[in-house]
This record gives C-alpha cells, sequence and structure tokens, in this order.
C-alpha cells in the first residue's frame, strides 16, 4: 500500500510539474498574441478576441499559479479589455474588469516578494515599493494602471479616493527604474495625475505637461493617446477649449498607420476622441 502511495503520489507530482512545464513553454505564445492584438485596427474583431485569450491565461494560472508572469499579462488583458471597449458603455463592467486586472498585478508582486500590498499601511507599502526592482516594472505598472482607473470610476468614495496615493507610489517606482516602459505610460499617468485636478486641490499644470511632452518624446508623437489624455483631461480642467479640440480632431484625422505597432490603441483613442468631442459644448 506504501509503494503504491508513492508512485501515485509520484505520477502526479510528475503531472503537474509536466503541465508546468507545458505552461512555461507556451510564454512566447502569449507574447506573440499580443504583439498581434496590438496591430489589429478592426475594433471588433479585437473585441470579439480578448475574451477567448482571457480564458486561456486565466486556464494557464490554474496550472501555474505561483507565475508572476502570467498575472502579470492577465492584469495588462482585464486594464485592456476595461479601458478600450467597457469603459465608456459599461461602466460597472469596466470597474470589475479594473479591479481583477489590479488583483493580478498586485499578486505578480507578491509572488515576487512584496507582502500584503492592499492592506498593509501606507508608510510600509511605500516601504516595499521603494525595495521593488526593474523586473517588477511590468506588474507595477499595470497593476498600478487598473487601480487608479478603479479609482477614477469611484471618486464620490472617500475609501477609494484614499487608495490612489498607492498607485501614484507604484508609478513614480516606474518612473525611476524605467521611464519609458510601455510607451511612456507612466508619464500619462502623472499628465493626468497633475492636470485633472485645480492647483488648489494639488493639480499642477506645468508638471502635467511635461509628463505628456515626455510621452510623446517618448513614442516620437505616433502614440495618439497622451493628445487624447491631454484634451480630456488638462485641457478640460484649464478649460482650453481651443487645445481640446485641437487635439481630438487631430487624433480623428491622424493616418491608421501612424504607428503599426500599436494600431489597435490608437484606433481606440479615435473612437475616444470623438466621443469626447460630443460633450465640447456641455464642457465649455
Amino acid at each position: 500500500m506504501r509503494l503504491i502511495l508513492i508512485l501515485i503520489t509520484s505520477f502526479l507530482f510528475t503531472a503537474c510539474s509536466m503541465d508546468k512545464m507545458l505552461v512555461r513553454s507556451s510564454v512566447p505564445l502569449i507574447e506573440s498574441g499580443v504583439e498581434a492584438l496590438n496591430h489589429e485596427t478592426d475594433l471588433d474583431l479585437a473585441e470579439d478576441s480578448i475574451p477567448a485569450n482571457l480564458n486561456m491565461l486565466q486556464g494557464m494560472i490554474k496550472i501555474d499559479p505561483e507565475n508572476a508572469l502570467l498575472h502579470t499579462y492577465a492584469a495588462q488583458a482585464f486594464y485592456g479589455l476595461a479601458y478600450g471597449f467597457n469603459e465608456d458603455t459599461q461602466p460597472e463592467r469596466a470597474s470589475a474588469f479594473y479591479q481583477r486586472g489590479l488583483k493580478h498585478g498586485l499578486t505578480a508582486l507578491e509572488i515576487n516578494g512584496a507582502k500584503s500590498l492592499m492592506d498593509t499601511p501606507i508608510a510600509d507599502f511605500e516601504k516595499q515599493v521603494s525595495r521593488l526592482k526593474k523586473g517588477d516594472v511590468a506588474a507595477m505598472f499595470w497593476a498600478a494602471s487598473n487601480w487608479a482607473k478603479w479609482v477614477d470610476m469611484h471618486r464620490d468614495d472617500p475609501e477609494a479616493i484614499a487608495q490612489l496615493s498607492r498607485a501614484t507610489a507604484l508609478m513614480q517606482r516606474v518612473i525611476e527604474l524605467e521611464d519609458s516602459f510601455y510607451y511612456g505610460g507612466a508619464h500619462m499617468y502623472f499628465g493626468v495625475y497633475y492636470g485633472s485636478r485645480a492647483p488648489v486641490l494639488g493639480g499642477n499644470f506645468d508638471k502635467s505637461l511635461q509628463h505628456f511632452d515626455r510621452a510623446r518624446e517618448i513614442t516620437n508623437s505616433k502614440l495618439l493617446i497622451p493628445d487624447l489624455l491631454q484634451a480630456q483631461y488638462l485641457a478640460r480642467q484649464k478649460q482650453d477649449q481651443e487645445d481640446f479640440h485641437h487635439r481630438l480632431t487631430g487624433i480623428i484625422n491622424a493616418p491608421d498607420d501612424l504607428m503599426p505597432e500599436l494600431g489597435l490603441q490608437n484606433q481606440i483613442a479615435k473612437r475616444k476622441a470623438a466621443l469626447l468631442l460630443k460633450k465640447e459644448s456641455e464642457w465649455f
């Protein structure tokens, strides 16, 4: 009986190990899939493909739950699904996706050695963040991106607003370690962070513009998201209708092949720009 138990245990362990090896050997396929999706300019096709890819990714995580890279990809996928395809039409669904993306991002960081980032006091949180390394940048970035968007969708909730400082600490660490990561995404974050509030409430229009300019510098102004966010937050906060209108119409009229490797993001920017222009008379 003991021998049989040993053999069964050994078989199960071997099978589990083989499953994990198969999952880990499939990571290049995920990377290729992300790259292919980023090139897609048909928004309906992109939206239809994301759920299947997410389900596959979550299945891989069940097999290899301690794989930080898989959790990081899941955080990125949930963010992209929420921001690109749900936020403007199904905000409650987008909020749930941001929360799921946040959980995956924090899980990736905790697998890599961070401790209870959601619940630890802010001073301890910031101390842990200061110890994170360049290898943690992707997980930090996608965790913070999901966190900040979730907060933005619950801006009437003081408890939610209080969590923004944690997302900001993560993004500041991204700036310190690799400010050009994901096409200057952390600079876009701080462009919004400083540009979406009046100076008396902690906003800083000069800093906001500096961060948006740095994001444009990183992408040679070929990614349209920095202009979209500058119009949506900074121009609106400054009540600069001319800049608001100019940037959004520029996005809509930009060539579709401006940045082929991020064709999807630019098409999302075009759609969002059109939606924002419909609010121009209401906001100015």
